[in-house]
């Protein structure tokens, strides 16, 4: 639309502001609203009401894929929970350490479907299998600089890890773990999760699971240490 005068000085630019400040006023003048057209990028020019039809066509198929995106996150939510409450009852009826652990690592990996768990402990806690799995850290966190900046801060971190890590972690497995997932386990352990799926874990992804993973194996760790 142009800025040439309409009629005398009125100009278009005058009338769109008016109808701006008064989206009623279409509304007392439907005969108008029947006659205006508008122009559209798909095909002939469309009445206000049949522009007005498209648009509210369009966002209820945007709010349609809106609610099928958010059923299906929460199926997914719903789905890790019962996960979630499955591995808290296996920790719940293990008998000493050694069942702990496994049961830990069985059930992320049946469960979860995680490709290559790992659980490093710090220190010499006894009780514990020798499983490749299981790695063992004599020096505590100390020995492990890798993680200092991790272990520090304590929050579960997910994504692409960096070659010493993966290294310290999985060893001659390394080169085919592209994303991973670190949670801290209470004071003793540190939990990893490996997966050849670039996306699998990723920093934009939430926490709260690996969160309730962490402290429900920790609890359940801390418990069985006490217990020996």
């Amino acid at each position: 639309m142009t800025d040439t005068a309409i009629d005398g000085d009125i100009k278009p630019a005058t009338v769109a502001s008016y109808l701006r400040r008064h989206p009623g006023f279409l509304t007392d003048y439907p005969d108008l609203a029947s006659e205006l057209t508008l122009p559209s990028a798909n095909g002939p020019a469309a009445s206000l009401s049949v522009h007005q039809l498209r648009v509210l066509r369009d966002k209820n198929a945007e709010l349609e894929t809106r609610l099928r995106e958010l059923s299906t996150i929460a199926g997914e939510n719903e789905a890790l929970m019962r996960r979630v409450h499955g591995l808290m009852l296996a920790l719940l009826g293990a008998a000493d350490i050694e069942e702990t652990v496994r049961n830990v690592v069985h059930r992320l990996t049946d469960d979860f479907k995680s490709e290559r768990v790992r659980l490093v402990f710090f220190g010499d806690l006894a009780g514990l299998p020798d499983e490749p799995w299981l790695l063992r850290e004599p020096r505590g966190s100390a020995g492990l600089p890798e993680f200092a900046s991790f272990l520090q801060h304590n929050d579960p971190v997910a994504g692409r890890l960096a070659p010493d890590k993966l290294h310290r972690l999985f060893g001659d497995a390394a080169p085919d773990v592209r994303s991973a997932a670190l949670m801290r386990v209470g004071n003793d352990a540190l939990l990893a999760i490996g997966s050849a799926d670039a996306d699998r874990f990723h920093p934009g992804m939430g926490t709260l699971f690996l969160d309730m993973i962490s402290t429900t194996v920790g609890s359940a760790i801390e418990r069985a240490r006490k217990a020996a």
